[in-house]
């Protein structure tokens, strides 16, 4: 549902679109739809949103905001990732309220993973 005035989508830029794609349908099960070769939008994400074709990367070190995704398997999803072709940019640490790593999808964009639920 469309709110006013709240955030409604996101668009990040990926220097190759396919394997932006393969990546995230793996590790995250989202779906992509392709406007022409340079746009794909993505949605079964929590938000929609979309990656433009650009030599660009989504980094916290550039000052970008940083996506962050909610787990209940912490250390699970931080294995999904690494064996879909993730960079560990920052291993799990703790912080107010839970745990979370950071990490860089095949095209360099940055992205952290949370939970509230402890270790087993």
């Amino acid at each position: 549902m469309r709110e006013c005035e709240k955030i409604n989508y996101i668009e990040l830029p990926s220097r190759d679109l396919g394997k932006t794609k393969a990546f995230f349908t793996e590790a995250f099960n989202w779906t992509f739809t392709d406007y022409g070769p340079e746009y794909t939008a993505f949605s079964n994400a929590g938000l929609e949103g979309g990656f433009f074709k650009a030599e660009l990367q989504s980094t916290t070190e550039n000052g970008s905001a940083l996506v962050v995704l909610y787990s209940r398997d912490l250390e699970g999803t931080l294995e999904k990732v690494t064996r879909c072709g993730a960079e560990i940019a920052k291993p799990i640490f703790p912080f107010p309220g839970g745990r979370r790593f950071h990490f860089r999808e095949p095209c360099g964009n940055e992205f952290a993973v949370w939970s509230d639920v402890e270790s087993t």
